[in-house]
């Protein structure tokens, strides 16, 4: 490759591959290739990970950490012409660098699909029983505690890890239960809004408002969405970065407020607690 060439981590991989006799892009690399979920403080990558079969020497040369993987005949695939550990795979081996929460995020990646009745569909990567039997065939793998626990929390349609972690603090929480992949239908039953996340019992439904929903075209079906919303009866709590960096407090605080408008007895009081102007809103670009 030329110095001056602009990085490419799949090229890089390429090259290894290609004079590592039987290597395979494994662990972060393999999770960065497939464009799972990762952490900041995992992103840069120092080194490539490549691996090899029980049997043959792990690969030693420079900028690359090696690893002898027992892999299956579908535990490799390939990206670009480069051989990669399956989503599968990969995400057993992640496991003991990563937090619980942090494997649900990535777990809800993989499974994550829509089949609403209007709008975009989307499928899996993996279905979710897929990829629980794969877990559950690898019990004796590093991490495999963690990755279990994990696996008992995932679940179909979270869009983003910032869902997932909105989803994981109302479970946290005495608050009701919301579910993804809920429509919000008419009189005439047609789907209308696929939310976020949504209490059917108490019609309170959650949008996390990320980096897009500030530009102006976004906003503008925003607006529609909160109005077909409230026309149909529903609550809508608007979540963004500012409520979760405040702290769970203000996330449940601001969502238990809603629900009470749908009748939700609030037996802890959650909703009257003071945060003292902590709680935020949508924000206009001035």
């Amino acid at each position: 490759m030329p110095r001056e060439a602009p990085f490419s981590l799949l090229e890089s991989c390429r090259a290894y591959a290609a004079v590592t006799s039987s290597g395979v892009v494994s662990h972060l690399s393999a999770a960065t290739l497939h464009g799972l979920y990762l952490p900041r403080r995992l992103e840069q990558l120092a080194v490539l990970d490549v691996a090899t079969p029980s049997g043959i020497r792990q690969p030693r040369r420079k900028d690359v950490k090696g690893h002898v993987l027992s892999l299956g005949p579908h535990d490799v695939v390939h990206i670009g012409g480069v051989p990669v550990t399956s989503l599968q795979r990969t995400l057993l081996d992640i496991a003991p660098l990563l937090t619980i929460d942090e494997l649900v995020a990535i777990g809800d990646q993989i499974v994550c699909e829509h089949q609403r009745s209007f709008g975009w569909q989307q499928w899996p990567l993996v279905q979710l029983d897929v990829l629980k039997l794969y877990v559950a065939q690898h019990a004796g793998a590093r991490g495999m505690r963690r990755l279990q626990a994990a696996m008992e929390l995932v679940r179909v349609g979270s869009d983003s890890p910032r869902e997932t972690m909105l989803r994981l603090i109302i479970a946290r929480s005495a608050l009701p239960g919301f579910a993804h992949n809920v429509e919000i239908r008419d009189a005439a039953g047609c789907g209308k809004v696929g939310p976020d996340l949504a209490c059917e019992e108490y019609k309170t439904c959650i949008e996390y408002d990320g980096k897009h929903h500030f530009t102006p075209a976004q906003q503008a079906k925003d607006h529609d969405r909160d109005f077909v919303t409230k026309s149909l009866g529903w609550h809508q709590v608007l979540i963004n970065n500012d409520d979760i960096r405040t702290g769970e407090l203000a996330v449940v605080t601001k969502i238990a407020r809603m629900l009470k408008f749908g009748g939700w007895p609030d037996p802890q009081n959650l909703a009257g607690r003071s945060l003292q102007g902590h709680l935020n809103t949508r924000r206009d670009f001035g």
